[in-house]
């Protein structure tokens, strides 16, 4: 009966997750407003391509006037004055910085290494010194090649892109120091200048637009500023922001491609309010119209490149795009949006950035909630609970004393059994006093064999119970209990950048998948994979055989709900087809669970005399029953309207 009820317990979780299901489905009328937005979304984003369209052809006019202006450099005065007049024409006061050396520079600290380019001020390389990719090459977490960072206004009704234009360095003491670098608390500041025409042939170098780096010596964010120097007159007198323009393509850092793209995608936080995200499993796009941001981050499995505004940003767009299984890149995000910016009151814009690791203490401490980016179980509170307060301490205690994860997992493991050690006793105490109850209920079964009788038969085996005082919930209870725990390793594990790259036994990477046997030819078995994990494999083995003790431990038997049986079994089946590409980390969490609990019933059962609590049970069913108070003021009820 207690196996029963435990089923029925599953049935209820599973049921719960339905009906969830269900009840966010959005209704005909939520589905016409969000055909609406999408529809919305499709005109904006085929205005922004008419944009993108006008830009690449004003840019093609741009690199035929530089060419003209090579190619005729031999030729009367009169046709270079016509090809600077066209680029005059295009690029209005900036059109003395069209064209230039592209240069890059070299910006380095212990935990970065940054490279800025001439053209568009820009930041062009980023690689994370203390990580690598899961082929062993340098972990490049931006680079040109899938790169576009720039700012957009206007001048004289013109389109000004500053990633299009040429700048030049400013460094007080270093001029045109190719490689800076710092160290420990100290930092550096590098600034690149974007100046205005003082005539065809010279710039003026009293106004400009100035980008200004700040790296500390050990630190993953970085300062950026846009300074401001005689611009007032420069900019449209209707300006009221600066558009930031930001597209990347996301490098490959991880060994499975899979579970990468299930964990990238474009995060960002409402200013002084949630954070937010676009879904991992699908494109998607949002525009965020009449909104404000704190910070917007294009974010991968374990890692995350974020610009966080010292104000806010307002009306940001962000998309997120799935490119081909073959590509060197996983998925291209994008993002725009405004920076407020008067040209008469704004002198100075500061910004920052940040090029890391999603590690939960080193983004908690920045205060920006960064770090709910990292996948806690943050929607179910107990979960995120769990995480922040038991695994993450655990993890970060132990591997401080540079200890493997492997030992650490065990370690947490026995620490989660040890607290949950007295539920454990609990349930294997129940299921030895229904065992007990077996012949009473066999009876109780023979007794109202009949169809009509079912209703009797449950008051009757209530009434056992309640005189044996069984509690038949007390099974089910300790399972709901360890869910969340369950739930929420699932959720952190594969997340986990202390696991990335972290060796156990066989498995090369706890963070991804453990393979002892990849299957030749390419050959893929469909939703299982083209390999096999040895430590899923194990682990639904040992679900199998808690499974089985389990349903002898409730004293169940062959003709017992046959059909649930066989689900029960199935169970674990379906979590090898689903762990077989997972973190091998968590596939090695569930197996110690597993062979931990077979330990604790070993254990229980010997402090436990089975006959002395039949014992106890058959002197209850002798006493009476004792009534509840609330059971006594019915009765009494009952015999005041008599």
């Amino acid at each position: 009966m207690n196996n029963k009820n435990t089923i029925i317990g599953l049935l209820l979780i599973f049921g719960i997750f339905i009906a969830y299901s269900y009840l966010m489905t959005p209704s005909k009328k939520e589905m016409d407003v969000q055909k609406r937005k999408y529809d919305s979304i499709n005109f904006t984003e085929k205005q922004k391509r008419d944009v993108a369209i006008a830009a690449q052809a004003r840019e093609q006019a741009l690199a035929q006037a530089e060419r003209k202006l090579k190619i005729q450099s031999g030729t009367p005065s009169d046709s270079i004055k016509l090809s600077r007049e066209g680029l005059k024409e295009q690029l209005s006061v900036f059109a003395g910085s069209a064209a230039g050396k592209n240069e890059s520079f070299t910006l380095e600290n212990e935990v970065l290494k940054l490279r800025i380019s001439s053209k568009g001020g820009k930041i062009e390389y980023v690689e994370l010194k203390k990580y690598k990719a899961w082929d062993g090459q340098p972990l490049i977490l931006m680079d040109d090649d899938s790169l576009h960072f720039g700012f957009h206004f206007f001048v004289n009704n013109r389109d000004i892109y500053t990633d299009k234009l040429y700048f030049r360095p400013v460094l007080t003491g270093k001029e045109n120091a190719g490689s800076l670098t710092v160290t420990g608390k100290d930092s550096l500041q590098f600034a690149m200048r974007l100046y205005v025409d003082a005539s065809d042939t010279a710039l003026n170098t009293k106004k400009y637009i100035e980008f200004v780096y700040t790296l500390l010596g050990d630190q993953y964010m970085l300062g950026f500023r846009m300074n401001f120097s005689g611009m007032t007159d420069v900019f449209d007198p209707g300006t009221k922001f600066l558009v930031l323009n930001w597209e990347e393509n996301l490098n490959r850092q991880e060994k499975s491609v899979k579970m990468e793209r299930l964990n990238s995608t474009v995060y960002y936080k409402f200013f002084e309010d949630k954070v937010d995200y676009l879904t991992e499993t699908k494109d998607q796009s949002k525009d965020l119209k009449n909104e404000r941001v704190k910070w917007i981050s294009f974010k991968q499995q374990f890692f995350a490149s974020t610009v966080i505004a010292n104000d806010f940003f307002t009306d940001p767009r962000v998309k997120t795009l799935t490119l081909p299984r073959n590509a060197r890149y996983l998925r291209s995000m994008s993002a725009e949006a405004g920076i407020s910016f008067v040209p008469a009151e704004t002198k100075s814009i500061p910004l920052s950035m940040y090029f890391g690791p999603m590690k939960f203490y080193g983004l908690k401490k920045y205060g920006l909630g960064m770090e709910r980016q990292i996948p806690l179980g943050w929607s179910f509170a107990p979960m995120a609970w769990i995480n922040i307060w038991a695994v993450i301490p655990v993890f970060t205690f132990f591997g401080n004393f540079g200890w493997n994860y492997g030992i650490i997992i065990l370690i947490l493991t026995i620490l989660l059994k040890l607290v949950l050690f007295p539920i454990a006793f609990k349930t294997y105490k129940s299921s030895a006093k229904m065992r007990a109850l077996k012949p009473d209920i066999d009876e109780l079964t023979k007794k109202f064999s009949k169809k009509e009788d079912a209703m009797k038969k449950q008051q009757a085996t209530m009434d056992l119970y309640k005189r044996a005082g069984v509690n038949p919930m007390a099974g089910c209870i300790p399972l709901l209990l360890q869910m969340p725990i369950l739930i929420a390793m699932f959720r952190f594990f594969p997340s986990s950048i202390e696991l990335r790259q972290s060796s156990f036994l066989w498995a090369t990477d706890l963070s991804s998948y453990d393979s002892i046997y990849t299957f030749p030819g390419g050959f893929t078995i469909p939703w299982y994979g083209d390999h096999i994990s040895l430590f899923a494999l194990l682990m639904t083995i040992s679900s199998i055989f808690y499974t089985r003790i389990n349903e002898q431990m409730m004293g169940s038997t062959q003709s017992q709900m046959p059909g649930m049986k066989t689900m029960m079994y199935l169970m674990p089946v379906m979590f090898l087809f689903w762990f077989n590409d997972y973190s091998s980390g968590l596939s090695y969490y569930y197996l110690l669970a597993n062979l931990l609990t077979f330990a604790q019933i070993y254990i229980i059962r010997s402090t436990i005399d089975e006959k002395k609590l039949h014992a106890q049970i058959e002197a209850n069913k002798k006493k009476p029953v004792k009534k509840s108070g609330f059971q006594k003021r019915l009765e009494e009820m009952a015999k005041q309207r008599r």
